[in-house]
This record gives structure tokens, sequence and C-alpha cells, in this order.
């Protein structure tokens, strides 16, 4: 069983450089340990996923092009997700919103090569499938 993902939860991203934190917005009216709790549509860069500091892929074309102006030599920019899918997979039976709830497992992809992941779900009490 997973834990279900709540307002607060820590993020990573595999090219970022700095952890994150989830925002859920209460539009789904449903808590979780007294948090809104989150569906796999809380996806939004910069509203549910705000930056991870500075990115490292070279997918990203700010940190190409200051990668080319350093002679090759990896230049990190400030990270803006670009998150072009929902989280996934979700819990496959428990729906918030009328969408897939979130779980700890589930995992999104920034279009610029980054993993996003949950490292601590935020609930410490509520299991979801």
């Amino acid at each position: 069983m997973g834990m279900q993902v709540v307002m607060g939860a820590s993020l990573m991203c595999t090219q970022g450089v700095a952890p994150s934190t989830l925002i859920v917005t209460p539009q789904n009216k449903t808590l979780a340990d007294g948090k809104p709790a989150a569906n796999i549509m809380d996806n939004k860069p910069i509203a549910n996923i705000p930056p991870f500091g500075m990115c490292r892929s070279l997918a990203n074309p700010t940190v190409a092009a200051a990668t080319s102006a350093a002679l090759g030599v990896l230049t990190p920019m400030p990270c803006i997700p670009v998150i072009p899918a929902p989280w996934a997979p979700g819990s496959p039976t428990v729906l918030i919103g009328n969408q897939p709830a979130l779980n700890n497992s589930s995992k999104c992809m920034c279009a610029y090569a980054g993993t996003i992941s949950i490292t601590n779900p935020g609930s410490t009490t509520v299991q979801i499938p």
C-alpha cells in the first residue's frame, strides 16, 4: 500500500539541484491528515510543482546555451519545470476530484529529461493502493 500525497509533500527532480514542495489547492474538497489531498492532475508547473533550484539538463535550452557559452563546461541554469503529462500511475481505485488519487510511488516527467518523484508524501496515516 502506498501513502496518500498531500499539500506540502517533498519532491525531487533528477535534473534539479534542490528539493521542492507540492502545492495542492483545496478545489478537490478532500483532506487527508488535515491537509488537501492530491490527485494525478496536480501537475501544473509553478502552481503545483515549484522549481527545483537550478537545472542540470542539457535538454533544457537555457542550460545548453550557457554550457555552450562556457566552452562545454556544464552550467546549470534556473529551473522552470515543463510538465506535459499527469503524474503516473496514481491510485487505481481511489478517486479525488474525479481523478485517481496521487500516491507516493507516482512519478512525473519534465520535458527537459527530469523525473520528478515524491520523497515524502506529507501524510503519515492515510494509505491508498
